[in-house]
């Protein structure tokens, strides 16, 4: 059974469908997730603060998807190219996603401004979208990170430099796709190029 705070992010998220950020009222929110508004304001603290929760969760959806993504079977361009292509995906059928990941923001979509933790003041886990979402540059650090910590474990040494640069190649060549969308009914929707080319840069610096 969801937790309040999810239905609320539940509610909030479907809001969007329908109307813009700015229109959205906290009141509407609360009742679609049937609690009180002052539950809403108990859980995140002011529309900015729903804001923030909203497009973290985003972040991550996608990180969590990015972690089954690497633990396909096959080697280093496998994984890589799957990656890329959930990428691609999830860019395209996520709106918050793509602005999280190319700073590309819609009007209609929240944009809560970035905050950084303090130092020494770890925040309760209820609270910890209060930060504010990634910028696209550490969201991508993130996946990069994850992706040569993955696809470097257990193997003999290569050089970490070559594999940390293979793995932002994958993962900007993908957000391009997100940046400019190939047309219509292209065939592939441009993931097959995307897995040509990471496990072509791939195999050359393995």
């Amino acid at each position: 059974m969801p937790t309040a705070r999810d239905a609320l992010l539940d509610a909030a998220h479907a809001a969007l469908g329908s109307r813009p950020w700015p229109a959205v009222r906290m009141v509407d929110v609360a009742a679609v997730a049937g609690v009180s508004r002052q539950t809403l304001y108990n859980e995140f603290g002011s529309k900015d603060g729903l804001a923030r929760a909203l497009v973290r969760r985003a972040a991550d959806a996608y990180l969590a998807g990015v972690e089954r993504a690497l633990g396909t079977a096959g080697g280093t361009g496998d994984r890589l190219a799957a990656t890329a292509a959930w990428t691609v995906r999830a860019t395209r059928t996520d709106d918050l996603l793509r602005g999280l990941l190319t700073g590309c923001w819609e009007d209609r979509l929240p944009r809560p401004a970035h905050r950084a933790r303090p130092a020494g003041s770890p925040l309760p886990s209820q609270r910890s979208a209060e930060a504010g979402p990634p910028t696209p540059a550490e969201l991508l650090g993130q996946v990069r990170d994850r992706a040569v910590a993955v696809l470097d474990g257990g193997r003999p040494p290569h050089d970490p430099a070559a594999l940390a640069v293979t793995c932002e190649l994958a993962l900007r060549l993908a957000l391009s796709y997100a940046l400019v969308p190939p047309q219509p009914g292209a065939a592939g929707d441009g993931v097959p190029l995307v897995r040509e080319v990471v496990e072509r840069t791939a195999d050359s610096a393995a």
